[in-house]
């Protein structure tokens, strides 16, 4: 009997889906990451550890563009949800971004299974919210946000692409200007059946709530979708099936692949101002 699709076996989703398996070069990759971000951190000015929530794991770090008014580029990074990351292995991401004079943010926020998936979007909603109205003390056009994210990251830009800003936060309703969704995760059904069930105690509703794929309706702004070229079939079925529905509803995006990439290397581009990835992003700005 099939439990998600025609998976029959948690072993066929997690051949999928779970990167660190998949991957032979992963820890190789992490490391990559960390010393990227810390070059970055050497070459830009920034401050770390901005709060911008009640709770400990509730804050970002800043790249301050050269200029006030500077547009805002805002990072997610994945992790299945769960995963120990940090902002800091992410610093990399906003080399790109200050070549153009555009500020980053690049978001902390709470861990599954300490907190479920609902709050790891309430979080990420409040860092939005946050950031617009701190705006004037960052020097950052609130009007100019564009957010990108990574694996699970992806599927948070989703969320918040889909957020009611006018009705849940007084804020305008095209708070974000436009999102970047890197080999996101839309549909949250197959992971209940994979290696994830005892991290992120998944429920029935959650998994309802926190598919973007279940609530896409007509929104502001414009959805960028990509993933790897070298990823797996899954993640680009995820992708292809949101766009459709992203365009069904009447939305702007686009979608395409990062080529020559896997997972892990999706979203380095954001390291390299001469990058595909970070040239289509840096359109978005307007």
């Amino acid at each position: 009997m099939a439990l998600y699709r025609d998976f029959t076996s948690q072993e066929q989703i997690d051949e999928q889906y779970r990167i660190d398996v998949i991957e032979t070069d992963f820890l190789e990759s992490i490391t990559r990451h960390a010393d990227r971000g810390a070059a970055t951190r050497d070459a830009l000015p920034h401050r770390l550890g901005l709060r911008y929530g009640p709770t400990r794991d509730e804050n970002l770090d800043f790249f301050p563009a050269a200029r006030p008014g500077a547009p805002l580029f805002v990072f997610i990074h994945g992790g299945y949800w769960h995963a120990p990351n940090s902002s800091l292995d992410f610093s990399l991401v906003a080399a790109a971004p200050a070549s153009a004079g555009i500020a980053t943010a690049v978001v902390n926020y709470s861990l599954a299974p300490k907190v479920t998936i609902d709050e790891i979007t309430r979080q990420n909603r409040a860092a939005i919210a946050w950031l617009v109205s701190n705006a004037d003390e960052l020097g950052i056009d609130a009007s100019r946000i564009v957010v990108a994210g990574h694996s699970a990251g992806g599927q948070q830009v989703a969320q918040l692409m889909l957020t009611d800003w006018e009705g849940d936060y007084g804020l305008p309703a095209d708070t974000i200007h436009a999102g970047v969704a890197i080999s996101g995760l839309f549909d949250l059904e197959p992971f209940p059946y994979s290696w994830l069930a005892p991290r992120l105690l998944f429920t029935h509703e959650t998994v309802v709530r926190e598919s973007p794929l279940r609530h896409v309706r007509p929104v502001p702004g414009t959805l960028l979708l990509t993933y790897g070229a070298q990823e797996t079939a899954e993640f680009a079925r995820q992708t292809a099936e949101f766009f459709d529905a992203w365009q069904a509803a009447g939305n702007r995006g686009e979608v395409f692949q990062v080529e020559g990439a896997a997972h892990m290397r999706a979203f380095e581009g954001y390291g390299d101002p001469a990058s595909d990835l970070w040239r289509r992003t840096a359109e978005l700005f307007g």
